[in-house]
């Protein structure tokens, strides 16, 4: 199996890291820090075990990448336009590309763009950051769970679950809508959250007030997904995403990290799209709509 990451950044370098160092072939591109990474490798310091690579196959540019049987994205949605032109040298007619992305609706607007390129969704619980060139730091978590949505070859999806559980993560197939909605009840709450009030997870938990909010956000999320048909899934795992977030180490989620280093936020796919296809299937989220009118006067506002 040859892989390819395209976004080589927290996320995406994260998993395509723990892949080379169980031996897989990678190829990674470097938007950023190209160069560096060239010369000094790179380092993961992770809470499961922090480990360098040297002499990776990193590329700075999409056309000088070999085909591959699995690309793994990890760029911000924010980006997706770019897709089609950084894909197409890495297709082949049986490759399965894994959208390490947040949000709803990803998948779906990606196959109207490329109707013949085989999808999944990838989900990632992880805490992990990359602060600075070469570095990754992996604080907590790190499993992935993977949704099919277009891949025709069941058993490349298991492929892909069984290597990444080789390299040292834990690695699940689920049902798709499921998963993207599942990943929606944390990634609503605590992405926006952490933006509008200027703070952290941790912080969030502290005060009763916060987090009542963050819980009535999750249970918003719940019958939202219940609404569109989503099995699987009902008030409990808004216990669930609390207990785990506690037992988290203090965390910026990406939102918060695009926010504090003045990139575009990931308003439209997280937000904006989950409370659409929440509108369609006749279930208002009220509070998760009040705070992304929040989100677009801070995004309007800075740029300002």
């Amino acid at each position: 199996m040859k892989y390819g990451v395209i976004g080589a950044g927290a996320v995406g370098g994260y998993y395509g890291s723990k892949l080379v160092n169980a031996g897989k072939e990678v190829h990674f591109l470097f938007h950023k820090h190209f160069d560096y990474v060239k010369q000094h490798g790179l380092q993961v310091d992770s809470c499961d075990g922090s480990f360098h690579l040297d002499d990776l196959n990193a590329y700075q540019h999409a056309e000088d990448m070999p085909p591959c049987d699995v690309v793994l994205v990890g760029l911000k949605t924010v980006n997706n336009y770019l897709l089609p032109k950084l894909l197409s040298p890495l297709l082949k007619d049986d490759t399965l590309v894994v959208l390490i992305q947040n949000g709803i609706g990803v998948e779906e607007d990606l196959q109207k763009l490329m109707p013949k390129v085989q999808l999944a969704a990838g989900l990632a619980f992880i805490c992990c950051a990359k602060s600075q060139p070469g570095l990754i730091e992996h604080q907590c978590y790190g499993y992935i769970n993977i949704g099919n949505y277009s891949c025709k070859n069941p058993d490349l999806i298991l492929t892909v679950i069984n290597d990444f559980r080789e390299a040292g993560v834990d690695a699940n197939e689920v049902e798709y809508d499921e998963a993207r909605w599942k990943k929606a009840v944390w990634n609503m709450p605590f992405n926006g959250m952490t933006v509008a009030l200027q703070t952290q997870t941790d912080v969030l938990l502290k005060s009763p007030h916060t987090m009542q909010l963050i819980k009535d956000q999750m249970l918003e999320v719940i019958q939202a997904a219940q609404a569109c048909g989503v099995k699987n899934i009902d008030d409990t795992f808004a216990d669930k995403m609390i207990d785990n977030t506690l037992n988290m180490t203090p965390y910026s989620p990406s939102m918060k990290l695009d926010f504090d280093f003045h990139r575009p936020m990931e308003i439209e796919y997280i937000y904006s799209r989950p409370i659409q296809e929440a509108r369609k299937a006749g279930y208002r989220m009220a509070k998760l709509e009040m705070l992304e009118a929040e989100l677009r006067f801070i995004e309007m506002n800075r740029k300002n």
